[in-house]
């Protein structure tokens, strides 16, 4: 009788519903952050996640069913909950290392699409058994709550109604609450939380015994003590940041010479503060001709707009470099540019705005005498910022003789890879484009402008350098410079198909790795591998 008191007040069937769906879309959500440190934010992973979470659903809509119609039992039902539960909690406490682990398995026995499928077996292993339990609920509810065929309608659909509300409210939640606030890890903690709390009231309230229920509780609270910490990066002891933004994973590392931050644990450097105020070493110097380019030394004063501004290492650079520049930037996330103010010495007379680069040309009328194009992170290359519509927007905000630099950060050598099709394309919209290979790095920036006379200003500004480094380093620029021959690939709104491209380049940039590390163990053994390592 116990039992049925509980279960006769449909709003807490209702609740159970709308809880179950808003945790099944705040796994979804945190399925996104906790994989994209490790393989990006592509719409390729989102499309995994979202296809292994339907599965699991499916399956668990399947077998919630039939288990209610066999055994309509609701001890099992929130049983189930209370493991469900339990797993999503765990997930901060050994979801990282599940991830790291499959991955290494995988690099060495898979030679195509190893992000793909690194991204899909840890989907599987961390994710769908506990949105499994989770797909269960509805048909079991469905069971506890008609009471006639005359109402079945309303009562199903009111079901409906509340999953889905609640399934709203936890895509809300937290990207722009619990995320941003508290960081991914915690997140999980507070919808499994949620969930357990939601059967321990059954349980409670019926007297019913269950070993699940102590288990449970203890195992929560395990997971809250050992996986409250936000770390991705779990190898590193000497971050000086480690957090989380609205858009981004972010790590700021600092030595005695540089601070670094990265938006990924395991591909590159996003931005770079050198101490001892020099050069950086990487494709920030090369992209420095493209003042020259636009004739820094021949004008009083030069505009410069940077899109995808990260913590501002290219404006730092400019500024400290040439004496008549007005730098601005466009971040779309605004963590970014705050780490930039406490960490990367970003200048104060710099504006930035918090914004898509786009959506910000759209909204703007001045012209520029440079514009950056620096928004591609790795295999993360927005397509609306890739496409042959998105540079004519740039070339309309350019100045007569303005230069746009962009930097292309995966370098390719196979037909018809990533930077081959974004040069075609900008070739569509610019008369004259050149490229340059970043030493010892995997970028290339490419120069583009609808002034013939670009190179011949560049080489002439240069003569009119003050410092020496700098001098030396446009030297080097200026004579590995190739005039772009253009193909017939091509980006459109319509078609920019990015994500795949870009995991082609990583496919093979990830084979060379193997290969390196292939022959040293061939060579040998275990111990000469653990020693380069």
């Amino acid at each position: 009788m116990k039992k049925k008191s509980i279960l006769s007040n449909k709003i807490y069937l209702y609740m159970t519903e709308f809880f179950a769906g808003m945790s099944v879309m705040a796994v979804e959500l945190g399925a996104s952050r906790l994989l994209a440190p490790y393989f990006s934010s592509s719409q390729i992973v989102w499309t995994i996640i979202i296809g292994t979470i339907m599965i699991a659903m499916a399956l668990g809509n399947i077998y919630g069913g039939r288990s209610a119609d066999k055994d309509p039992n609701p001890d099992k039902l929130y049983g189930r909950m209370i493991i469900a539960a339990i797993w999503i909690a765990a997930i901060p406490v050994v979801g990282k290392y599940i991830i790291l682990g499959i991955s290494g398995l995988l690099i060495f026995s898979v030679s195509n699409n190893f992000l793909i499928w690194a991204a899909f077996f840890a989907c599987m292993v961390i994710f769908v058994f506990p949105l499994f339990l989770l797909g269960t609920v509805t048909p079991s509810l469905v069971k506890y709550t008609v009471d006639s065929l005359d109402d079945s309608g309303k009562t199903v659909g009111t079901l409906g109604a509340f999953n889905t509300i609640g399934s709203i409210l936890g895509t809300f939640l937290p990207t722009f609450v619990t995320i941003p606030a508290v960081g991914t890890s915690i997140t999980f903690l507070i919808f499994a939380g949620i969930l357990l709390v939601l059967a321990l009231v059954y349980f409670i309230t019926t007297k019913t015994r269950s070993t699940k229920v102590v288990v449970g509780v203890i195992l929560f609270l395990v997971c809250c003590v050992f996986g409250h910490s936000g770390s991705f990066a779990f190898w590193e002891n000497n971050l000086t940041y480690e957090g989380e933004s609205v858009y981004n994973y972010l790590q700021v590392k600092e030595d005695d010479h540089q601070v670094l931050l990265s938006t990924n644990v395991l591909f590159g450097v996003q931005s770079v503060l050198e101490k001892e105020k020099s050069l950086t070493g990487m494709y920030y110097d090369y992209a420095m001709a493209a003042p020259l380019m636009a004739g820094v030394n021949e004008k009083d004063n030069l505009d410069v707009l940077i899109l995808g501004m990260g913590t501002g290492t290219f404006a730092t650079q400019c500024e400290r470099y040439y004496d008549n520049m007005t730098m601005e930037g466009v971040e779309i996330d605004g963590k970014i540019t705050d780490l930039a103010e406490q960490y990367f010495e970003l200048p104060e007379d710099v504006k930035v705005t918090t914004y898509d680069g786009r959506a910000y040309l759209n909204a703007v009328d001045k012209k520029y005498d440079v514009i950056m194009v620096d928004a591609y992170q790795d295999i993360t290359i927005p397509f609306q910022m890739s496409s042959a519509e998105f540079f004519t927007q740039v070339r309309e905000h350019l100045t007569e003789d303005g230069v746009m630099v962009v930097n292309m950060n995966m370098r390719g050598t196979e037909e018809g890879n990533i930077n081959q099709y974004l040069a075609d394309t900008i070739s569509t919209v610019f008369s004259d484009v050149y490229t340059v290979d970043v030493a010892r790095s995997t970028n290339r920036e490419l120069f583009a402008s609808n002034s013939p006379q670009m190179i011949e200003r560049m080489k002439q500004n240069i003569t009119g350098i003050d410092h020496a480094d700098l001098s030396q380093m446009m030297q080097e620029v200026s004579g590995e410079l190739v005039a772009y021959e253009a193909g017939d690939y091509l980006m459109t709104d319509d078609n920019a198909p990015v994500e795949l491209l870009g995991m082609q380049v990583i496919d093979d940039l990830i084979q060379d790795e193997v290969d390196y590390y292939r022959g040293i163990y061939e060579k040998d053994g275990i111990e000469g591998l653990l020693k380069e390592m």
